[in-house]
């Protein structure tokens, strides 16, 4: 299976004013992205609002984003949902139209059994042949997808990894220490990166990279460089922008500071609304203290 990379970038997807899909910016951001450091795109996800994009939009970011960054980076494709039938034929659509891989992500509402999420991954990933990336994210789903359940998912051929954003660090070192060799697990969390990468953790799925994408590879650089001290430091210098971009609700402040660096992508849609005031009082000042490597 591809590797899918080390830095996986969420990417924001950019709108019109009018609130259309903005298929060229979306092109030229993905360069960026490739050229601020990411190995891989993830293209919509949370970050990218996909709750609110049709299936011939996101068909069409899919198609896009492959198009304009080839093989110079992986594009993993946010197919899947509460409902099983509809994430296989999204997931089957997007796979002839070339992406790299797709994104397996808890569903939400439904609040299925462990069993029933393992009958619905291993149904999906069945469907396609290209890899699944599983995305564990309780604070956005109420269901957290547990450490014997994911680590039966690794025993699924084309299940490569997965994304955890449970904040559970013991069970993401479980994860990592029993899983197959050829399974990775990425931070789901930005501010997570330096204790799951240094714990055996292979990257980071990111939004902070939306917009410091050379900072966060150069931090992850040091890890994989046996440098702790120097990662350690460089995780201190950056967690206040880690934690300042989830002072409200992902992806408000990742495109609020898109918009605010010159690399302008659009306003959010409904029921995403831009970033209130109070929260711009204190986040600008922090955004202030770090170079931004979009602009």
């Amino acid at each position: 299976m591809k590797d899918l990379g080390r830095l996986i970038t969420a990417m924001v997807t950019p709108f019109t004013n009018n609130g259309d899909v903005d298929f060229e910016r979306a092109k030229e951001f993905a360069l960026a992205l490739v050229n601020t450091g990411s190995d891989g795109l993830l293209i919509g996800g949370t970050t990218g609002e996909s709750p609110s994009m049709n299936e011939d939009e996101k068909l069409e970011l899919f198609k896009s984003v492959k198009e304009a960054v080839g093989d110079s980076a992986t594009v993993i494709a946010g197919t899947t949902d509460n409902n099983t039938n509809a994430s296989i034929d999204l997931s089957k659509k997007a796979e002839k139209l070339g992406v790299d891989a797709i994104l397996l992500t808890v569903p939400a509402y439904n609040k299925p059994t462990q069993d029933g999420l393992y009958k619905h991954f291993v149904k999906i990933a069945d469907s396609v042949s290209i890899p699944g990336l599983l995305y564990n994210v309780p604070s956005r789903t109420s269901l957290n997808m547990d450490t014997d359940t994911t680590l039966k998912l690794a025993k699924i051929d084309n299940i490569v990894g997965v994304k955890e954003a449970s904040s559970d660090p013991d069970q993401i070192t479980n994860i990592i220490s029993d899983s197959p060799e050829n399974f990775k697990v990425w931070s789901g969390n930005d501010n997570e990166t330096f204790s799951i990468m240094s714990t055996g953790g292979h990257g980071v799925v990111s939004v902070a990279s939306n917009i410091i994408g050379n900072q966060v590879k150069k931090l992850m650089g040091f890890i994989l460089d046996g440098q702790t001290e120097l990662a350690a430091k460089e995780h201190k210098r950056l967690l206040l922008f880690f934690n300042a971009l989830f002072w409200v609700t992902n992806p408000i402040p990742i495109r609020h500071a898109l918009n605010r660096s010159g690399f302008k992508m659009g306003p959010p849609r409904l029921p995403m609304v831009e970033a209130p005031k109070d929260f711009t009082d204190k986040f600008d000042p922090v955004m202030d203290q770090y170079d931004m490597d979009i602009s």
